[in-house]
C-alpha cells in the first residue's frame, strides 16, 4: 500500500470514528508505516478468529452464516479482516470506543432522520380484520417478498455480460449460441419440471411387498440419477441457485424410504452440477468457466458410465437397492465436490482469475484428503489452461489477447504521442494496469513482475521489433508454486535487459540526458555567454513583439558558433515563449496530481504584459521511445530549472553591467557624493549574493545529483529503476534550489526583484552623470567658444552644442540631486539586507527542523565571515522566546 493510500485511510477513518484535535494523522501514519508487519493468511488462524469471533457475537448462528455466504462468494481479504476484527474484540477500550461511536452516530442518523421525513399515522379502523382477509394479506406479502428476493434469470445475466464486452470491444462481438439451445429444456440434461403430473399411478406403492416396492424404487433411483423424473420419486422446481430437492411417495415403506433419502443427494449434486455446467459453458462466462465446465463433464461421464453399468444390472435382476447403494458410495464424494465448487463459483459470479482462485484455495483446503485433493487439482488445471495461454502470450511477447476480460492486467486505449503535450500523461502507468479481483490469489505475489514484463516487451514491439523470451516454456498449474514462478522470473528479468539494452545502447538515453544537461541545465559556459549577447535586445521586447523564428535563428547561430556544435543532438532543442512566468510555471508543477491540477492547468494567462526574458525558456524534441523516460513532467521539471538559473544569470549580467558603467563614470567628479561608496558596496554584495546562489545551484546542487544519477543509472536493473532515478534527480535539484517551498522562493523572487530595480536606478544614475558632463562641457565650451580662432571651429561648437542641448533635453527627468540618490540607495540597502536576513533565517530553520542539510550550505558561502552571524543569532533567540511565550 502506498503512502498516500494509507494517508487517505487514516484521514477517512479519524472522520468516521468523529476524532478531532490531536496530534493529527501523521503521528498514526508514522506508526503504521513503522510497525505494520504483512499478515499471512493461515487455515489455523483464520479458524481461531472465526470461533473467537462468533463467540463474541450476540448471534453465532448468523454470523457463521455470513462468513460462510461471503466465503462461498470468494470475497478477497476476508480472513485477514476476520483476524483484525478479533483484535479488536481483545482490545477492552478500544471495543468500548467504538460502541460508544457506533451509538451517537446511529442517534444522529436517527436525529436526521427525523428531521426529514414526515410521519404518517395508520386510521384507526371500525372493525377487525377477518381470518380470510389475514390470509390474502399475507399470501400476497409472500408473493412480493418472493418475487424481490428471485435472482436475474441466466438469459438477463448473459445479455448484460454480452453487452460489457461487445461494449469494450466492439469489432470483436461475443459469439452466441442460437435460441433454440436455451428454448428447449430437454437438451440440458436436467429434470423438466411440469406443473401438473404426467398420470397417476394405478396402484400406490405402499400397497405392494416390499420386494416390488425395492424393484420399482430401484427403476426410479436409476431415472432420477440421470436427471429423469420417476414414478415415485419427483423432482422439485428449483428457483435460482437453490439445490434440487425431491418429493417421494409418502406410503412408502420407511426403511425403503431411509435408504432412498441417502441415495438422493446424488441426483441432487448432479442436477446442480448438470445446470452449471450448461450455463457457465457459454461464451459470455469466459474461456477459464467453459474449461471448467469441459472438466467437469468430463469427470460426468465416468459417473454416467456407472449408472448405465446399474442399469445393465438392473435388467438382470441382480441390483437391489442395498446393492446400489454400495456402488452409487465412492461415486458420492466427488458429486458432492463438484456440486459445492458449482454452487460457489455460481454464487460468487466468479470468472477467469477469480475462478482459479476458488479451484486454488479448495485444493488447498483439501490438504489430507488425497482422493479429494487430486480431483480439484485435475479441475484446477483443466482452467488454468487458457488462462496461461494469455499469461504466456503476456510474459513472452507483450501482447494481450484477453477477448472476454478475464486477465489480471487490462489494457486501456492511450496514445503515446501526447506524452509530449500533457503535463499529466498517464501512459506508463495507466496504459496496463492490474485488476484486482482478476489475479489468482497462487500469482498475487508475481502480479507486478507480471505486469512489468509485458509492459517491457510492449515497448519494444511498439518500436517495430518483434521480441520473443528465448526461455519460453509452457506454464502450467502445479501446487508447488516455484514451477511457474521461475518461468515467470525468467521472462522478467530477459525483458528488463532487453528493454533496458534498447534504450541505453540503441536510444543513446544517457547521451540523451547529457545533451538536456547541457542545455537545462546551464552546463555549457560558452553557449549562454554568446547566446545571451545574441538574443539580448530581443528578450528585452514584451512577449507578444517577438518573432520565434528569429530566435530559432540566433539559437542555431549560438548552437553553431559554440563548443555545443559537437552536440549530436543539439538539433532537437528549441524556444519556447511561455504563456506564464516561472512562478504560475513552478504551481502547475507542484498541482499535478491534486485536486488543483485543473484549475491551474485551465487558467487564464496574466493579464501583465510579459517580457521576452520572462516568458522564454528551452523546449527538448524527444520521440517514443525515449519520451517514457523524457516525458513532459520531467522536460517541465528542466524548465523549471532552467529559468530559474537563466533568470539569476540575467541579474548577473545586470549587475556586471552596472560596475562597466561605474567603472566609467568614475571620471566624473563624484568625489563629493557620499553614496557613491555605498552604491559600489551594495552592488557587490548583490553580485556576490547571485553568483554564490548561481555556484550553489550549478556545483552543490546539479553536478552531484547528477553525477548519483548516473552512477545509479549504471547499475539499473529495469526501466523503472531508471524511471525512479531520473525523478529523484529532478525532485532532489527541484527542493536543493528552493523551489519546492513556497516561502523560501518567496523570499528569492523578491531579492531578484530589488537587484533589477537597483540596477535600473544605477543605469539612471549613470545617464544623469553623463547629462551632468555634458552640462559642465557645454559651458566650459560657450566660454572658449567666443575666443575661437576660426570660423570653421566656430560651427563646429555650435553643432556640438545643438547636439547637447537636444540630449539633455531628452533626459531632462535623469536628473536628480544627490540627497535624493543617496535616500535611495540606503532604501534599497536596507531592503536587500532584510530580505536576506529572512532568507537566511529560513534557510536555518529548514536545515535544521527539515534535515535540509545541502541548503546550509548557501549560509555557510553567504555569511563566510561572520557579517550576518550575529543578526542570525538574535533572530534565532527573539523565535525562541516567541515560541515559549
Amino acid at each position: 500500500m502506498s503512502e498516500f493510500r494509507i494517508h487517505h485511510d487514516v484521514n477517512e477513518l479519524l472522520g468516521l470514528l468523529n476524532v478531532r484535535g490531536g496530534d493529527g494523522a501523521e503521528v498514526y501514519i508514522d506508526l503504521l508505516q513503522k510497525n505494520r508487519t504483512p499478515y499471512v493468511t493461515t487455515t489455523v488462524s483464520a479458524h481461531s478468529a472465526k470461533v473467537k469471533m462468533a463467540e463474541h457475537s450476540k448471534t453465532p448462528e448468523d454470523f457463521l452464516r455470513k462468513y460462510d455466504e461471503l466465503k462461498s462468494k470468494n470475497a478477497r481479504n476476508l480472513d485477514p479482516l476476520v483476524y483484525l476484527l478479533s483484535k479488536l474484540t481483545e482490545d477492552k477500550e478500544t471495543l468500548k470506543f467504538l460502541q460508544q461511536n457506533a451509538k451517537e452516530r446511529s442517534e444522529m442518523s436517527a436525529n436526521a432522520a427525523s428531521s426529514t421525513t414526515t410521519s404518517y399515522s395508520i386510521p384507526a379502523t371500525s372493525s377487525k380484520m377477518s381470518m380470510q382477509e389475514l390470509e390474502e394479506l399475507r399470501k400476497k406479502l409472500g408473493n412480493v417478498t418472493a418475487s424481490s428476493n428471485v435472482p436475474q434469470s441466466s438469459e438477463v445475466i448473459r445479455k448484460m455480460l454480452r453487452d460489457r464486452h461487445n461494449k469494450k470491444n466492439p469489432t470483436q462481438p461475443n459469439p452466441v449460441f442460437p435460441n433454440w439451445v436455451y428454448d428447449r429444456p430437454a437438451l440440458i440434461g436436467d429434470f423438466v419440471t411440469s406443473p401438473t403430473p404426467v398420470g397417476d399411478p394405478v396402484v400406490a406403492i405402499g400397497t405392494m411387498p416390499l420386494a416390488a416396492q425395492e424393484q420399482a424404487l430401484v427403476e426410479d433411483l436409476l431415472y432420477v440419477l440421470i436427471g429423469v423424473d420417476g414414478r415415485d420419486i419427483t423432482a422439485q422446481p428449483v428457483l435460482g441457485r437453490q439445490s434440487r430437492s425431491f418429493i417421494v411417495d409418502p406410503s412408502l415403506d420407511m426403511s425403503i424410504k431411509e435408504l432412498v433419502n441417502r441415495i438422493l443427494p446424488v441426483a441432487s449434486c448432479y442436477s446442480t452440477i448438470t445446470r452449471f455446467t450448461e450455463e457457465k459453458s457459454s461464451f459470455e462466462y469466459g474461456q477459464v468457466n467453459h474449461a471448467l465446465t469441459a472438466a467437469m463433464r468430463t469427470l460426468m461421464k465416468e459417473y454416467l458410465i456407472l449408472v448405465t453399468q446399474l442399469e445393465h444390472l438392473h435388467r438382470q435382476g441382480t441390483l437391489s437397492l442395498q446393492k446400489l447403494w454400495f456402488y452409487i458410495q465412492p461415486t458420492m464424494r466427488t458429486m458432492e465436490i463438484l456440486a459445492s465448487i458449482a454452487t460457489s463459483v455460481d454464487k460468487g459470479e466468479c470468472m477467469g482469475g477469480s475462478t482459479l482462485s476458488l479451484l486454488h484455495d479448495r485444493t488447498f483446503n483439501y490438504t489430507g484428503d488425497s482422493q479429494a485433493q487430486e480431483l480439484c487439482l485435475y479441475l484446477t488445471k483443466a482452467a488454468s489452461v487458457p488462462y496461461f495461454e494469455i499469461l504466456e502470450k503476456w510474459i513472452y511477447r507483450g501482447i494481450i489477447k484477453d477477448p472476454y476480460s478475464e486477465f489480471m492486467v487490462e489494457e486501456h486505449e492511450l496514445q503515446k504521442e501526447k506524452i509530449q503535450e500533457d503535463y499529466n500523461d498517464k501512459y506508463w502507468d495507466q496504459r496496463y494496469t492490474i485488476v484486482q479481483h482478476r489475479i489468482p490469489s497462487f500469482l498475487q505475489k508475481m502480479a507486478d513482475k507480471i505486469l512489468n514484463t509485458g509492459k517491457y516487451l510492449n515497448v519494444v514491439r511498439e518500436c517495430g521489433r518483434d521480441v520473443t523470451c528465448p526461455d519460453a516454456k509452457e506454464v502450467l498449474y502445479t501446487l508447488k508454486e516455484r514451477a511457474y514462478v521461475e518461468q515467470i522470473e525468467k521472462a522478467y528479468y530477459y525483458a528488463s535487459k532487453v528493454l533496458l539494452d534498447f534504450l541505453m545502447e540503441e536510444k543513446e538515453l544517457v547521451s540523451r540526458l547529457r545533451s538536456i544537461k547541457h542545455y537545462f541545465l546551464m552546463d555549457k559556459g560558452d553557449f549562454f555567454v554568446h547566446f545571451m549577447d545574441l538574443t539580448e535586445e530581443e528578450l528585452k521586447k514584451p512577449v507578444d513583439d517577438i518573432i520565434p523564428p528569429r530566435l530559432e535563428a540566433l539559437l542555431e547561430l549560438a548552437l553553431r558558433m559554440s563548443t555545443a556544435n559537437t552536440d549530436p543532438f543539439k538539433d532537437d532543442l528549441k524556444i519556447d515563449l511561455m504563456p506564464h512566468d516561472v512562478i504560475t510555471q513552478l504551481l502547475r508543477v507542484l498541482a499535478i496530481d491534486t485536486k488543483q491540477e485543473k484549475a491551474i492547468i485551465n487558467a487564464e494567462p496574466t493579464e501583465v504584459s510579459l517580457s521576452g526574458l520572462e516568458a522564454f525558456s528551452f523546449d527538448y524534441i524527444v520521440k517514443w521511445p525515449l519520451s517514457l523516460i523524457i516525458n513532459r513532467k520531467a522536460l517541465t521539471r528542466y524548465q523549471m530549472l532552467f529559468r530559474h538559473m537563466f533568470y539569476c544569470k540575467h541579474v548577473e549580467r545586470l549587475l556586471c553591467n552596472v560596475w562597466i558603467s561605474n567603472k566609467a563614470s568614475k571620471q566624473y567628479s563624484l568625489h563629493s557624493a557620499k553614496w557613491f561608496a555605498a552604491a559600489f558596496a551594495l552592488r557587490q554584495r548583490m553580485l556576490n549574493f547571485v553568483q554564490n546562489i548561481q555556484y550553489y545551484m550549478m556545483f552543490e546542487v546539479n553536478e552531484p545529483t547528477w553525477h548519483i544519477m548516473e552512477n545509479n543509472l549504471k547499475s539499473a536493473s529495469n526501466i523503472d529503476d531508471v524511471l525512479c532515478h531520473h525523478t529523484s534527480f529532478l525532485d532532489n535539484c527541484l527542493k536543493d534550489c528552493m523551489l519546492t517551498n513556497p516561502e523560501l522562493l518567496r523570499i528569492f523572487s523578491k531579492l531578484m526583484s530589488v537587484c533589477v530595480m537597483f540596477t535600473n536606478c544605477m543605469q539612471r544614475f549613470t545617464h544623469s552623470m553623463r547629462i551632468d558632463s555634458e552640462m559642465k562641457r557645454l559651458t566650459f565650451g560657450n566660454a572658449t567658444m567666443e575666443g575661437s580662432s576660426t570660423s570653421a571651429e566656430r560651427t563646429e561648437e555650435a553643432e556640438k552644442k545643438r547636439l547637447t542641448s537636444k540630449f539633455i533635453a531628452e533626459h531632462v527627468d535623469a536628473l536628480q540631486s544627490d540627497s535624493g540618490f543617496e535616500a535611495t540607495i540606503s532604501k534599497f540597502d536596507s531592503n536587500f539586507s532584510t530580505l536576506l536576513l529572512d532568507l537566511l533565517d529560513k534557510l536555518s530553520i529548514y536545515s535544521t527542523n527539515d534535515c535540509e542539510h545541502s541548503m546550509i550550505n548557501i549560509i555557510y558561502r553567504l555569511d563566510f565571515n561572520g557579517f550576518y552571524t550575529e543578526r542570525l543569532e538574535k533572530m534565532a533567540i527573539e523565535r525562541s522566546q516567541k515560541t515559549a511565550a
